[in-house]
């Protein structure tokens, strides 16, 4: 038992590491290859925690190779689009302005069914309402509205509103976070006033606090101590 744990803890801290050399990518939406070797490391690592090799070093080399390997088609494919087309595909167009590309939908797999899925879960129920519809290399459909089926934007109106910004986390579980306070200008005192002007005697009470620059103020969230009996929407 004590072996499965110390090898347990060898795969878990060697797939982290490995992971991190590769980068956020591997997290988000794969690609074909990203896909591929994910799979075959992770298959490595779960196989060095049962033990099912003797040697520990073994699994570890393959996991190397894996994530160098995979480390390094991200490289190249950042540098050439003829190697990024290779290894990751080509997005493919499914659909524009009244015509379905067949073709390109049975090479994607999709039948017309699913297509048209995919299109009422990106809120179109009429394909005349879309003018083009894309799939992309991570196995994502994009879905391009024609011009009067799309949402009005404030340029439609000629409006002009002030530019929305990131909203810096100020406060997190009771505790002050120094370096996203100082990004914003302010001190400690004024985060006081803040507390004080929203009733807050106990800055431990405080989940969540955030500053709205253009406000100019703290969104300040607070801690729910009482256990919600229901939920509304079973």
């Amino acid at each position: 038992m004590l072996k499965i744990v110390m090898s347990t803890l060898v795969s878990l801290t060697s797939l982290f590491f490995f992971t991190k050399i590769m980068g956020n990518r591997e997290m988000s939406q794969l690609s074909m290859f990203d896909y591929i070797s994910s799979i075959a490391i992770g298959s490595i690592a779960g196989e060095m925690a049962v033990m099912s090799t003797d040697s520990i070093l073994e699994p570890l080399v393959s996991m190397a190779i894996y994530s160098c390997f995979a480390t390094l088609v991200s490289y190249i494919t950042c540098k050439s689009i003829y190697l990024r087309r290779f290894f990751g595909g080509s997005t493919m167009l499914l659909y524009q302005d009244g015509q379905i590309f067949e073709k390109n939908l049975l090479k994607a797999k999709l039948d017309i069914g699913e297509l048209l899925s995919i299109c009422r879960l990106n809120g179109y129920f009429d394909l005349e309402e879309i003018h083009t519809i894309y799939l992309e290399t991570n196995g994502k459909i994009s879905v391009l509205p024609k011009t009067l089926n799309r949402p009005a934007t404030p340029k439609d109106m000629d409006l002009n509103p002030v530019q929305d910004v990131p909203l810096a986390n100020v406060i997190i579980d009771g505790k002050i976070l120094q370096d996203n306070l100082k990004s914003t200008g302010k001190d400690e005192k004024w985060v006081d006033k803040q507390l004080s002007a929203h009733n807050v005697t106990d800055i431990k009470e405080v989940m969540l606090a955030t500053y709205d620059s253009n406000q100019d103020q703290l969104n300040i969230y607070r801690k729910f101590h009482r256990k919600m009996l229901r939920d509304i929407f079973e």
